[in-house]
């Protein structure tokens, strides 16, 4: 690999891949997680409850 004659979109693309690369771990080691188990079960059902309507401004 040529380091020298990487331009700034290469490099850009590589901080990206290495951030979006550590993200993932995170995430995964967040959700995985036995201690964050409960914090995550509680909000099972978030999508499905309808009880409280969105309010998105119309009239």
């Amino acid at each position: 690999m040529d380091v020298e004659s990487m331009t700034t979109n290469d490099w850009l693309g590589v901080f990206f891949a290495v951030f979006v690369f550590v993200a993932m771990i995170y995430v995964y080691f967040m959700v995985l997680r036995p201690a964050n188990k409960d914090k995550f079960e509680s909000q099972r059902g978030m999508v499905l409850d309808d009880d409280d309507p969105i309010n998105v401004g119309e009239k």
